[in-house]
Protein backbone atom coordinates (compact mmCIF):
# COMPACT_ATOMS: atom_id res chain seq x y z
CA UNK A 1 0.00 0.00 0.00
CA UNK A 2 1.60 3.34 -0.88
CA UNK A 3 1.73 5.41 2.23
CA UNK A 4 2.32 2.37 4.12
CA UNK A 5 4.44 1.90 7.07
CA UNK A 6 8.00 0.44 6.67
CA UNK A 7 8.79 -2.20 7.99
CA UNK A 8 12.31 -3.71 8.49
CA UNK A 9 13.74 -7.26 9.08
CA UNK A 10 13.11 -7.79 12.19
CA UNK A 11 9.32 -7.29 12.32
CA UNK A 12 9.33 -3.92 13.89
CA UNK A 13 8.20 -1.07 11.81
CA UNK A 14 11.27 1.48 11.09
CA UNK A 15 10.09 5.04 12.21
CA UNK A 16 10.80 6.89 8.84
CA UNK A 17 10.52 10.79 8.66
CA UNK A 18 7.54 10.97 7.19
CA UNK A 19 6.23 8.76 10.18
CA UNK A 20 7.75 10.76 12.46
CA UNK A 21 5.95 14.04 10.60
CA UNK A 22 2.62 12.23 10.65
CA UNK A 23 3.15 11.67 14.57
CA UNK A 24 4.26 15.25 15.20
CA UNK A 25 1.29 16.63 12.58
CA UNK A 26 -1.51 14.07 14.36
CA UNK A 27 -0.37 15.78 17.84
CA UNK A 28 -0.14 19.18 17.03
CA UNK A 29 -4.08 18.90 15.34
CA UNK A 30 -5.33 16.99 18.24
CA UNK A 31 -4.10 19.08 21.10
CA UNK A 32 -4.96 22.58 19.24
CA UNK A 33 -8.79 21.68 20.29
CA UNK A 34 -7.70 22.78 23.25
CA UNK A 35 -6.63 26.14 22.19
CA UNK A 36 -8.99 27.48 20.14
CA UNK A 37 -11.21 29.12 22.71
CA UNK A 38 -9.01 31.10 24.40
CA UNK A 39 -9.26 34.34 21.24
CA UNK A 40 -13.13 33.63 20.59
CA UNK A 41 -14.27 34.36 24.08
CA UNK A 42 -14.98 37.71 23.57
CA UNK A 43 -17.37 36.41 20.47
CA UNK A 44 -18.98 33.70 21.75
CA UNK A 45 -20.29 36.04 24.63
CA UNK A 46 -21.92 38.33 22.23
CA UNK A 47 -23.09 35.41 20.56
CA UNK A 48 -25.24 34.10 24.19
CA UNK A 49 -25.78 37.45 25.39
CA UNK A 50 -23.41 37.04 28.44
CA UNK A 51 -20.91 39.27 30.38
CA UNK A 52 -17.22 37.78 29.08
CA UNK A 53 -16.43 36.66 32.45
CA UNK A 54 -18.32 33.64 32.33
CA UNK A 55 -17.32 32.59 28.69
CA UNK A 56 -13.58 32.03 30.60
CA UNK A 57 -15.30 28.20 31.63
CA UNK A 58 -15.19 27.20 28.25
CA UNK A 59 -11.47 27.06 28.37
CA UNK A 60 -11.81 25.60 32.08
CA UNK A 61 -14.21 23.16 30.50
CA UNK A 62 -11.32 22.04 28.09
CA UNK A 63 -8.81 21.56 30.64
CA UNK A 64 -11.05 19.70 32.86
CA UNK A 65 -12.09 17.48 30.10
CA UNK A 66 -8.24 17.32 29.23
CA UNK A 67 -7.09 15.79 32.90
CA UNK A 68 -9.78 13.46 32.64
CA UNK A 69 -8.92 12.33 29.23
CA UNK A 70 -5.29 11.66 30.68
CA UNK A 71 -6.58 9.72 33.75
CA UNK A 72 -9.06 7.75 31.44
CA UNK A 73 -8.16 6.83 28.57
CA UNK A 74 -4.55 7.25 27.99
CA UNK A 75 -4.20 4.27 30.30
CA UNK A 76 -5.87 2.29 27.39
CA UNK A 77 -3.09 2.92 25.20
CA UNK A 78 -1.07 0.16 27.51
CA UNK A 79 -4.33 -3.02 26.92
CA UNK A 80 -5.66 -1.74 23.64
CA UNK A 81 -4.25 -1.51 19.65
CA UNK A 82 -3.34 1.99 19.37
CA UNK A 83 -3.91 1.78 15.41
CA UNK A 84 -7.67 1.47 15.89
CA UNK A 85 -7.67 3.42 19.40
CA UNK A 86 -6.36 6.99 17.92
CA UNK A 87 -9.14 7.48 15.19
CA UNK A 88 -11.84 6.26 17.31
CA UNK A 89 -10.89 9.12 19.73
CA UNK A 90 -10.16 11.64 17.31
CA UNK A 91 -13.62 10.72 15.48
CA UNK A 92 -15.32 11.01 19.06
CA UNK A 93 -13.78 14.58 18.67
CA UNK A 94 -14.90 15.58 15.08
CA UNK A 95 -18.41 15.15 16.60
CA UNK A 96 -17.75 17.10 19.88
CA UNK A 97 -16.84 19.78 18.23
CA UNK A 98 -19.12 19.99 16.22
CA UNK A 99 -21.96 20.01 18.40
CA UNK A 100 -20.05 22.73 19.89
CA UNK A 101 -19.99 24.60 16.39
CA UNK A 102 -24.03 24.62 16.56
CA UNK A 103 -24.52 24.65 20.02
CA UNK A 104 -27.20 26.68 21.16
CA UNK A 105 -26.75 28.05 24.56
CA UNK A 106 -22.87 28.38 26.28
CA UNK A 107 -23.53 25.44 28.77
CA UNK A 108 -24.16 23.31 25.43
CA UNK A 109 -20.76 24.34 24.18
CA UNK A 110 -18.97 23.84 27.68
CA UNK A 111 -20.33 20.33 27.45
CA UNK A 112 -18.88 20.08 23.91
CA UNK A 113 -15.49 21.52 24.29
CA UNK A 114 -15.12 19.55 27.55
CA UNK A 115 -15.74 16.23 25.78
CA UNK A 116 -13.63 17.46 23.14
CA UNK A 117 -10.89 17.90 26.15
CA UNK A 118 -11.20 14.36 26.67
CA UNK A 119 -10.20 13.23 23.06
CA UNK A 120 -7.90 15.69 22.52
CA UNK A 121 -5.59 13.18 24.55
CA UNK A 122 -5.15 11.28 21.57
CA UNK A 123 -2.13 13.46 21.60
CA UNK A 124 -0.56 11.86 24.82
CA UNK A 125 -1.32 8.20 23.22
CA UNK A 126 0.64 9.03 20.33
CA UNK A 127 3.68 10.26 21.87
CA UNK A 128 4.61 7.11 23.94
CA UNK A 129 3.56 5.24 20.85
CA UNK A 130 6.17 6.68 18.66
CA UNK A 131 8.55 6.49 21.57
CA UNK A 132 8.05 2.78 21.56
CA UNK A 133 8.32 2.44 17.37
CA UNK A 134 11.62 4.36 17.65
CA UNK A 135 14.85 2.74 17.92
CA UNK A 136 16.37 2.91 21.61
CA UNK A 137 19.12 5.12 20.31
CA UNK A 138 16.62 7.65 18.94
CA UNK A 139 14.00 7.48 21.02
CA UNK A 140 14.71 10.70 22.58
CA UNK A 141 15.01 12.15 19.13
CA UNK A 142 11.82 11.23 17.99
CA UNK A 143 9.78 12.03 21.28
CA UNK A 144 11.38 15.30 20.88
CA UNK A 145 10.58 15.81 17.28
CA UNK A 146 6.64 14.77 18.26
CA UNK A 147 6.92 17.17 20.66
CA UNK A 148 7.24 19.94 18.82
CA UNK A 149 4.58 19.41 16.70
CA UNK A 150 2.70 18.77 19.46
CA UNK A 151 4.03 22.39 20.57
CA UNK A 152 3.32 24.12 17.49
CA UNK A 153 -0.68 23.01 17.32
CA UNK A 154 -0.86 24.88 20.92
CA UNK A 155 0.96 28.20 19.76
CA UNK A 156 -1.06 27.86 16.35
CA UNK A 157 -4.28 27.21 17.69
CA UNK A 158 -4.72 30.67 18.69
CA UNK A 159 -3.89 32.58 15.58
CA UNK A 160 -5.38 30.32 13.79
CA UNK A 161 -8.67 30.65 15.94
CA UNK A 162 -8.44 34.17 15.80
CA UNK A 163 -7.77 34.66 12.27
CA UNK A 164 -10.80 32.64 11.29
CA UNK A 165 -12.94 33.92 13.64
CA UNK A 166 -12.16 37.45 12.56
CA UNK A 167 -13.15 36.74 8.95
CA UNK A 168 -16.01 34.65 9.74
CA UNK A 169 -17.20 33.41 12.92
CA UNK A 170 -15.91 31.45 15.84
CA UNK A 171 -18.42 28.78 15.25
CA UNK A 172 -16.70 28.24 11.99
CA UNK A 173 -14.03 27.80 13.73
CA UNK A 174 -14.65 24.52 15.09
CA UNK A 175 -16.96 23.55 12.14
CA UNK A 176 -13.20 23.30 10.61
CA UNK A 177 -11.94 21.86 13.52
CA UNK A 178 -14.53 19.15 13.45
CA UNK A 179 -13.71 18.40 9.60
CA UNK A 180 -10.08 18.65 10.65
CA UNK A 181 -10.52 15.62 13.29
CA UNK A 182 -12.32 13.62 10.82
CA UNK A 183 -9.90 13.72 7.83
CA UNK A 184 -7.02 12.51 10.21
CA UNK A 185 -8.99 9.98 12.19
CA UNK A 186 -9.39 8.57 8.62
CA UNK A 187 -5.24 9.33 7.72
CA UNK A 188 -4.17 7.42 10.85
CA UNK A 189 -6.44 4.39 10.40
CA UNK A 190 -4.80 3.81 7.46
CA UNK A 191 -1.25 5.11 7.94
CA UNK A 192 -0.49 3.90 11.60
CA UNK A 193 1.23 0.81 12.24
CA UNK A 194 -0.01 -2.27 13.74
CA UNK A 195 0.90 -3.99 16.85
CA UNK A 196 1.21 -7.36 18.63
CA UNK A 197 -2.01 -8.44 20.44
CA UNK A 198 -1.93 -6.29 23.44
CA UNK A 199 -2.15 -7.80 26.95
CA UNK A 200 -5.81 -8.67 28.26
CA UNK A 201 -5.81 -6.66 32.06
CA UNK A 202 -8.72 -5.31 33.20
CA UNK A 203 -9.54 -1.39 33.23
CA UNK A 204 -9.68 -0.99 36.66
CA UNK A 205 -6.47 -2.54 37.12
CA UNK A 206 -4.84 -0.42 34.58
CA UNK A 207 -6.02 2.45 36.57
CA UNK A 208 -4.86 1.08 39.59
CA UNK A 209 -1.45 0.12 38.12
CA UNK A 210 -0.94 3.52 36.87
CA UNK A 211 -1.50 5.46 40.36
CA UNK A 212 0.92 2.69 41.72
CA UNK A 213 3.41 3.82 39.18
CA UNK A 214 3.21 7.45 40.81
CA UNK A 215 3.19 6.29 44.36
CA UNK A 216 6.16 4.21 43.92
CA UNK A 217 8.59 5.17 41.20
CA UNK A 218 10.79 7.54 42.68
CA UNK A 219 11.76 8.92 39.22
CA UNK A 220 8.46 9.55 38.04
CA UNK A 221 7.58 11.59 40.91
CA UNK A 222 10.51 13.70 41.10
CA UNK A 223 9.69 14.11 37.10
CA UNK A 224 5.84 14.89 37.72
CA UNK A 225 7.16 17.31 40.54
CA UNK A 226 8.91 19.30 38.59
CA UNK A 227 7.06 18.87 35.20
CA UNK A 228 4.04 20.46 37.33
CA UNK A 229 6.44 23.29 38.71
CA UNK A 230 7.87 24.38 35.21
CA UNK A 231 4.20 24.61 33.78
CA UNK A 232 2.81 26.34 36.73
CA UNK A 233 5.61 28.78 35.31
CA UNK A 234 4.24 28.43 31.86
CA UNK A 235 1.13 29.47 33.41
CA UNK A 236 2.38 32.12 34.86
CA UNK A 237 4.22 33.73 32.11
CA UNK A 238 1.39 33.27 29.91
CA UNK A 239 -1.63 34.24 31.83
CA UNK A 240 -0.21 37.33 33.14
CA UNK A 241 1.52 38.36 29.76
CA UNK A 242 -2.22 38.69 28.31
CA UNK A 243 -3.11 41.34 31.32
CA UNK A 244 0.09 43.24 30.47
CA UNK A 245 -0.10 43.66 27.35
CA UNK A 246 -3.94 43.95 27.01
CA UNK A 247 -3.44 47.54 29.43
CA UNK A 248 -0.85 50.12 29.33
CA UNK A 249 1.43 51.09 28.15
CA UNK A 250 1.05 48.38 25.29
CA UNK A 251 -2.72 48.44 24.80
CA UNK A 252 -2.68 45.94 22.87
CA UNK A 253 -5.94 43.44 21.11
CA UNK A 254 -6.73 40.16 21.44
CA UNK A 255 -5.13 39.61 17.81
CA UNK A 256 -1.87 41.11 18.47
CA UNK A 257 -1.39 39.22 21.54
CA UNK A 258 -1.82 35.98 20.15
CA UNK A 259 0.59 36.40 17.40
CA UNK A 260 3.11 36.94 20.16
CA UNK A 261 2.53 33.60 21.56
CA UNK A 262 4.41 32.57 17.80
CA UNK A 263 7.34 33.78 19.64
CA UNK A 264 7.41 30.72 21.39
CA UNK A 265 8.23 28.87 18.06
CA UNK A 266 11.56 28.94 19.01
CA UNK A 267 11.16 26.69 22.34
CA UNK A 268 9.05 24.05 19.91
CA UNK A 269 11.71 23.81 17.60
CA UNK A 270 14.80 23.42 20.76
CA UNK A 271 12.51 20.38 21.96
CA UNK A 272 13.76 17.87 19.20
CA UNK A 273 17.71 19.31 19.76
CA UNK A 274 16.82 18.89 24.15
CA UNK A 275 15.45 14.68 22.99
CA UNK A 276 18.76 14.47 21.12
CA UNK A 277 20.84 15.61 23.90
CA UNK A 278 18.85 13.31 25.59
CA UNK A 279 19.77 10.12 24.36
CA UNK A 280 23.43 11.36 24.31
CA UNK A 281 23.32 11.27 28.16
CA UNK A 282 23.54 14.98 29.09
CA UNK A 283 19.70 14.74 30.98
CA UNK A 284 21.28 15.75 34.07
CA UNK A 285 23.05 18.87 32.75
CA UNK A 286 20.56 19.84 30.38
CA UNK A 287 17.31 19.69 33.14
CA UNK A 288 19.43 22.03 35.55
CA UNK A 289 20.78 24.49 32.49
CA UNK A 290 17.37 24.66 32.39
CA UNK A 291 16.12 25.55 35.26
CA UNK A 292 18.59 28.16 35.95
CA UNK A 293 17.66 29.61 32.47
CA UNK A 294 13.82 29.58 33.42
CA UNK A 295 14.82 31.44 36.72
CA UNK A 296 16.99 33.73 34.81
CA UNK A 297 13.93 34.81 32.04
CA UNK A 298 11.32 35.10 34.46
CA UNK A 299 13.85 37.48 36.07
CA UNK A 300 14.42 39.09 33.02
CA UNK A 301 10.86 39.26 32.45
CA UNK A 302 10.86 42.06 35.32
CA UNK A 303 11.70 44.82 33.03
CA UNK A 304 9.00 43.92 31.02
CA UNK A 305 6.49 46.46 32.33
CA UNK A 306 7.78 49.43 30.30
CA UNK A 307 10.85 47.40 27.70
CA UNK A 308 9.03 44.94 25.58
CA UNK A 309 12.37 43.48 24.44
CA UNK A 310 12.87 42.28 28.20
CA UNK A 311 9.35 40.82 27.38
CA UNK A 312 10.30 38.98 24.20
CA UNK A 313 13.78 37.69 25.59
CA UNK A 314 12.12 36.27 28.65
CA UNK A 315 9.18 34.67 26.78
CA UNK A 316 11.35 33.25 24.19
CA UNK A 317 14.46 31.76 26.49
CA UNK A 318 11.39 30.37 29.08
CA UNK A 319 9.38 28.69 26.43
CA UNK A 320 12.85 26.98 25.46
CA UNK A 321 13.56 25.99 29.23
CA UNK A 322 10.31 24.98 29.81
CA UNK A 323 10.23 22.44 26.53
CA UNK A 324 14.00 21.51 27.10
CA UNK A 325 13.32 20.09 30.60
CA UNK A 326 9.43 18.43 29.62
CA UNK A 327 11.26 16.43 26.85
CA UNK A 328 14.32 15.81 29.13
CA UNK A 329 10.94 14.39 31.93
CA UNK A 330 9.68 12.07 29.29
CA UNK A 331 12.74 10.40 28.28
CA UNK A 332 13.55 9.70 32.00
CA UNK A 333 10.16 8.30 32.38
CA UNK A 334 9.41 6.51 29.19
CA UNK A 335 12.49 4.16 29.99
CA UNK A 336 10.88 2.75 33.60
CA UNK A 337 8.86 0.25 31.79
CA UNK A 338 8.39 -0.06 28.30
CA UNK A 339 5.51 -1.50 28.28
CA UNK A 340 3.55 0.56 30.56
CA UNK A 341 4.84 3.67 28.69
CA UNK A 342 0.92 4.71 28.59
CA UNK A 343 0.26 4.73 32.14
CA UNK A 344 3.37 6.26 33.19
CA UNK A 345 2.70 9.52 30.58
CA UNK A 346 -0.71 9.46 32.91
CA UNK A 347 0.75 9.99 36.13
CA UNK A 348 3.45 12.73 34.77
CA UNK A 349 0.85 14.80 32.42
CA UNK A 350 -2.02 14.87 35.29
CA UNK A 351 0.56 16.08 37.86
CA UNK A 352 1.92 18.75 34.63
CA UNK A 353 -1.64 19.80 33.93
CA UNK A 354 -2.93 20.20 37.12
CA UNK A 355 0.26 22.71 37.92
CA UNK A 356 -0.61 24.81 35.26
CA UNK A 357 -4.28 24.96 36.82
CA UNK A 358 -2.75 26.18 40.17
CA UNK A 359 -0.17 28.74 38.03
CA UNK A 360 -3.10 29.83 35.92
CA UNK A 361 -5.34 30.57 39.33
CA UNK A 362 -1.82 32.27 41.29
CA UNK A 363 -1.61 34.29 38.76
CA UNK A 364 -5.05 35.80 38.98
CA UNK A 365 -4.52 36.77 42.82
CA UNK A 366 -0.93 37.40 41.79
CA UNK A 367 -2.33 40.27 39.37
CA UNK A 368 -4.56 41.65 41.23
CA UNK A 369 -2.70 42.41 44.14
CA UNK A 370 0.99 43.01 43.33
CA UNK A 371 -0.01 43.84 38.93
CA UNK A 372 2.89 42.60 36.77
CA UNK A 373 5.60 42.44 39.85
CA UNK A 374 3.44 40.26 41.60
CA UNK A 375 3.64 37.74 38.74
CA UNK A 376 7.37 37.73 37.97
CA UNK A 377 7.66 37.20 41.96
CA UNK A 378 5.23 33.96 41.15
CA UNK A 379 6.92 32.74 38.42
CA UNK A 380 10.13 32.88 39.95
CA UNK A 381 9.03 31.28 42.65
CA UNK A 382 7.94 28.45 40.81
CA UNK A 383 10.98 28.22 38.90
CA UNK A 384 13.21 28.22 41.59
CA UNK A 385 11.53 25.50 43.51
CA UNK A 386 11.91 23.41 40.65
CA UNK A 387 15.25 24.07 40.82
CA UNK A 388 16.05 23.77 44.38
CA UNK A 389 13.65 20.16 43.80
CA UNK A 390 16.24 18.68 41.05
CA UNK A 391 19.54 20.32 42.94
CA UNK A 392 18.40 18.19 46.03
CA UNK A 393 17.57 14.74 44.03
CA UNK A 394 21.27 15.19 42.57
CA UNK A 395 22.65 15.71 46.03
CA UNK A 396 20.80 12.57 47.47
CA UNK A 397 21.00 10.13 44.60
CA UNK A 398 23.65 7.33 45.58
CA UNK A 399 26.66 6.84 42.95
CA UNK A 400 26.03 3.49 42.53
CA UNK A 401 21.96 3.75 41.52
CA UNK A 402 22.31 3.72 37.49
CA UNK A 403 19.47 5.36 35.38
CA UNK A 404 16.60 3.62 34.61
CA UNK A 405 17.27 1.92 31.38
CA UNK A 406 14.90 -0.24 29.38
CA UNK A 407 16.84 -2.86 28.43
CA UNK A 408 16.85 -3.86 32.15
CA UNK A 409 13.60 -3.90 32.82
CA UNK A 410 10.61 -5.98 31.91
CA UNK A 411 9.25 -4.95 28.28
CA UNK A 412 6.13 -7.30 28.20
CA UNK A 413 3.02 -5.91 30.68
CA UNK A 414 2.62 -9.72 31.76
CA UNK A 415 6.09 -8.98 33.76
CA UNK A 416 4.74 -5.41 34.94
CA UNK A 417 4.17 -6.16 38.33
CA UNK A 418 1.86 -3.43 38.64
CA UNK A 419 -0.48 -5.09 36.50
CA UNK A 420 -1.41 -8.11 38.83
Amino acid sequence: MAGAPVVGGDGRTVMTSSMVALFAASCGLAVANMYYAQPLLPQIARTFGVPKGPTADVVTAAQVGYILGLALVVPLGDILVRRRLVPIVLAAASVALAVGASAPSLIVLEVAIGAAGVCSVAAMILVPFASSLAQPERQGRVVGTVMSGLLLGILLARSFAGLVAQQSSWRTVYWLASVMMLVLAGILAVRLPGEQPRPGVHYLVLLRSAARFLATEPVLQLRSALGALIFATFSVLWTGLSFLLAGPPYGYGSATIGLFGLLGVVGAGAASFSGHLADQGWERRVTGGALLLLVASMAVMALGGHHLWALVIGVIFGDLAVQAVHIQNQHQVFALHPAARSRLNTGYMVCYFFGGAIGSAATGVAWTRGGWSGVVILGISFAATAFVVWAISVLVARPSVKPPHAGGLPTHPAADPSTT
